[in-house]
């Protein structure tokens, strides 16, 4: 199986989110991979492993490994994972500063050697990583945007299929928001089959899946004891990336730049976005109720609050 095109893909930060979805980029045979690491050796070590898979599994994408920026040049997409979870001790300032840090000088270094590149965000606090690398790259807000939507949306679709024993493939459903306790859950946009999802579970069920799907991200740290989820964020990541490659169009929450939509006048929040070749192809503005719309406007304000503790 060839690669689709020739796309190359540049990821910075080879910890399990960044590998993993390294991996799924090469094993689909989506792009060519840059795998980008702070630590020496180590994005190195895991793209020659992962090039000796190539045989077994029969896929032709390449990836390299290292810890510069030479070999990331004239990528088509830059995913950026870098940055350190929050620590015992460690105040939210201090964690939104420390990985402002970190992903501004990815910004810089990946734009020195790709300024035409589109710019997928996964490190957190995701939002406000996101208009980080907007600022720092100085690139169109079309071409800068946060993973966060679609691995929100996927965990409340796995957690009503389970809930409804049902094929996962009938399933569709959507998020809004900000990462994380502000996000707004849109049960009424969710179906299965197309019948709305308040036709086959009761109220206090779907609050109850729309609360596990919010605290999604806690429930698997919580059962890890040390380390975060990565098989549905570098999934989702990939999903992204392969409706931008490929020029797919597909519908996905993204988080994105709203200027004069949803009542908003300038904001970093996730919204429905048409993914193509040139990044965020549009953005959709829903006929939100009173209550919905409150909600997304709380979850951009606490953005706001995030981005003013950076500077």
């Amino acid at each position: 199986m060839a690669v689709h095109g020739h796309y190359k893909v540049t990821v910075v930060g080879a910890g399990f989110v960044g590998s993993t979805s390294a991996q799924r980029l090469v094993e689909k045979n989506i792009a060519d991979v840059a795998l980008v690491d702070i630590v020496p050796e180590v994005a190195k070590g895991k793209a020659l492993d992962m090039m000796q898979s190539a045989p077994v599994l029969g896929f032709d994408a390449k990836i390299e490994g290292g810890t510069g920026y030479d070999h990331t040049k004239d990528s088509d997409v830059v995913l950026i994972t870098a940055g350190i979870p929050r620590k015992p001790g460690m105040s939210r300032s201090d964690l939104l500063k420390t990985n402002a840090d970190i992903v501004g000088g990815v910004v810089r270094q990946c734009m020195e050697k790709s300024p035409n590149a589109v710019i997928v965000v996964v490190s957190n606090p995701l939002d406000v990583m996101t208009y980080l690398a907007h600022k720092v790259s100085g690139l169109p807000d079309n071409k800068v945007m946060g993973m966060a939507g679609v691995l929100d949306a996927a965990r409340f679709r796995t957690f009503i299929a389970m809930e409804l024993g049902c094929s996962i493939q009938d399933v569709e459903a959507l998020l809004l928001g900000g990462h994380g306790d502000t996000m707004v859950p849109l049960p009424r946009f969710s179906t299965v089959s197309g019948i709305p999802l308040s036709d086959l579970l009761p109220k206090e069920k779907i609050d109850a899946l729309v609360d596990r799907a919010r605290n999604g991200g806690a429930e698997i740290v919580g059962l890890l004891k040390t380390g975060s989820a990565y098989y549905a964020p570098s999934a989702s990541s990939v999903a992204m990336i392969q409706s931008i490659l490929w020029n797919e169009r597909r519908i996905l929450p993204s988080c994105a730049h709203v200027k004069g939509m949803y009542g908003m006048a300038d904001a970093w929040v996730g919204v429905p976005c048409t993914l193509g070749r040139n990044g965020i192809e549009q953005i959709h503005e829903l006929k939100l109720d009173a209550g919905e719309l409150a909600a997304l406007h709380k979850s951009a304000d606490a953005v706001k609050a995030d981005i003013a503790l950076i500077g």
